[in-house]
């Protein structure tokens, strides 16, 4: 991992008492706020227009945002909000201490009753993530990161792959957002080409914290992603970093959240990675 990445991580974790007393709680709110989104879960939801959609996707937001928004306040009292659809430019936030929330991470595939979602808080200071939750409300399954302390999968320390091929990885994009830029789309689609030439299989879908987590559990050797918002990124960043993993841009560079590109890998593939997509 670029080492400004790594050291801005760990220097932004509180003393290990207080940070894992504060993810515990995290992880409670988190945990709370999600069940409504999971009672509402199971019937595919079509939209006749741009203005339903975006209607049945605020209305997931707000019964999650209703029990989370609240309790993380209580916990950090003095902390910004940045919800997902209010940063979909992402770039560095202001300095101090900011709570970074996706109430329903892979909204779309909630409403169409796919099993791909969750919902994720992570806290930022200083533009580096501190800790993060990833709960999927299906499964009951969480993971966990704090700066400095490891990523976990429901307690069990998690550990990127030790593959050194990428031709016999797994690797994964996701759409940032639609409507993007059509120079953009062309960029994801030459990129994904040649990763097809690369690797061994290329899954590309949405949400990019879920391929993130697993990048960070070793079941996948890479994600990669073009532009982007915070919320996209930044806990699954947490996570793939605590796990042993390279954080860059795609041509190798350090990351930050004003970068245009990303890319998360194993250690062993992660020089490969960024000659494929540096083409």
């Amino acid at each position: 991992m670029p080492e400004s990445i790594t050291d801005t991580f760990a220097t932004a974790a509180d003393p290990a008492s207080s940070t894992a007393a504060l993810l515990a709680q995290t992880e409670a709110a988190v945990r709370a706020a999600s069940a409504p989104l999971r009672e509402r879960f199971g019937e595919v939801t079509l939209s006749r227009t741009r203005g339903e959609l975006m209607a049945a996707l605020g209305a997931n937001d707000d019964v999650v945002l209703d029990i989370l928004r609240p309790r993380l306040h209580t916990l950090r009292p003095h902390a910004g909000w940045v919800e997902q659809e209010q940063e979909l430019d992402g770039g560095a936030l202001p300095r101090g201490e900011w709570w970074v929330v996706d109430p329903a991470e892979g909204n779309v595939n909630h409403l169409r009753a796919l099993p791909e979602w969750a919902v994720t808080a992570t806290l930022v200071r200083d533009n580096a993530p501190v800790l993060t939750v990833v709960h999927l409300p299906l499964t009951g399954q969480t993971y966990t990161a704090l700066a400095g302390g490891g990523a976990y999968l429901d307690g069990r320390r998690l550990q990127v792959s030790g593959a050194t091929d990428l031709g016999l990885s797994i690797v994964a994009t996701s759409q940032a957002r639609p409507d993007e830029p059509e120079r953009l789309v062309r960029r994801v689609g030459a990129s994904i080409t040649e990763m097809f030439l690369d690797a061994l299989v290329v899954r590309t879908a949405v949400p990019a914290t879920l391929h993130l987590a697993n990048v960070a559990a070793g079941r996948i050797e890479a994600f990669w992603q073009f532009a982007g918002a915070r919320a996209d990124l930044l806990p699954g960043a947490l996570l793939v970093a605590e796990a042993g993993g390279q954080i860059s841009t795609t041509d190798g560079s350090p990351w930050t959240p004003d970068s245009d590109s990303f890319l998360a890998a194993a250690p062993g593939v992660h020089a490969a990675a960024t000659a494929t997509l540096s083409r």
